[in-house]
């Protein structure tokens, strides 16, 4: 019996007049197999500035992508903008564009897989994560509660570190359930190699108080950041604070694609220091991601 393949109606899946994507306004035909993933929308010509040829490129809003080809590798280079809220934009309609019919709005019958990187920039929590470190996250632990409004959730979640993690911290019910999700392993040594630091890596929904950051408003937990450092779990500590991987990893896993994050050490948060003049150093590591991705 032949499988009635699901329809995706137009309040669902939202196609401009053009038929583009609703928000990141790319056609199908837009898209590279590999994706790199910036929050910057001005990050993206500096990605692309490596690129040998450009095909296309399109922006609306905080989203700019541009698609071309480094060294024979097709490729796009697309701003999320901040936060795991629009990655929740971002993924759904990459994912949709390589595989709903948008003639027909139905699943196409092949599966197209992507391979997403995002490169961001963090905020170290360890001695040995000083301003300028490259790491890659080996597992993200997501504050912003995203995948917990998804179907399989469990499935792909580390919900052993999900436990230890909460009891931990004594984790406050009030906040939305942390989830852990694995970035994947082949992309992550491919990329990684042995010259960025591994560890894991949560992801805030906010960048002051969700990182302890104390301005006029006071902190629920003024020691979570001590109890988040001092965190072990299978030889793994928590080595950095961003905005965007768990959110990334968990719907890429649902989705099927392969992602994962590295960043570049911004600020150190035990030294509290901060480097600003980052910009020779954020583009050596976008050129180890384009040479390894």
């Amino acid at each position: 019996m032949q499988k009635t393949k699901k329809f995706f109606a137009e309040s669902e899946l939202i196609i401009n007049a053009d038929g583009s994507a609703f928000h990141l306004h790319l056609r199908p035909e837009h898209l590279a197999d590999k994706v790199i993933l910036v929050g910057d929308p001005g990050r993206v010509r500096l990605v692309a500035s490596h690129f040998d040829t450009v095909e296309c490129e399109v922006s609306n809003r905080e989203f700019h992508t541009i698609t071309g080809t480094y060294r024979g590798k097709r490729l796009s280079v697309q701003s999320t903008g901040i936060g795991c809220d629009n990655i929740d934009i971002v993924v759904n309609e990459l994912d949709a564009l390589a595989n709903i019919d948008f003639s027909t709005r139905e699943e196409k019958d092949q599966f197209r897989q992507l391979t997403l990187v995002r490169i961001g920039t963090c905020g170290g929590l360890q001695p040995s994560t000083p301003s300028g470190t490259f790491i890659a996250s080996q597992k993200s632990i997501g504050f912003d509660g995203l995948l917990n409004f998804y179907a399989r959730r469990n499935e792909v979640c580390d919900l052993g570190l999900e436990e230890a993690f909460k009891a931990h911290v004594d984790w406050n019910p009030q906040l939305c359930a942390p989830y852990v999700v694995d970035n994947d392993a082949e992309l992550l040594n491919r990329v990684a190699k042995d010259d960025m630091v591994r560890g894991i890596t949560i992801a805030c929904g906010g960048f002051y108080g969700p990182q302890g950051r104390e301005l006029r408003l006071p902190l629920a937990d003024p020691y979570l950041n001590e109890k988040i450092e001092s965190f072990e779990y299978d030889g793994l500590h928590i080595t950095n604070f961003e905005m965007e991987s768990s959110a990334l990893a968990g719907l890429s896993r649902l989705m099927g694609h392969r992602a994962m994050t590295c960043c570049m050490v911004l600020a150190n948060r035990r030294a509290k220091k901060v480097e600003l003049t980052y910009n020779n150093t954020i583009d050596d590591l976008i050129k180890m991601v384009l040479d390894r991705i």
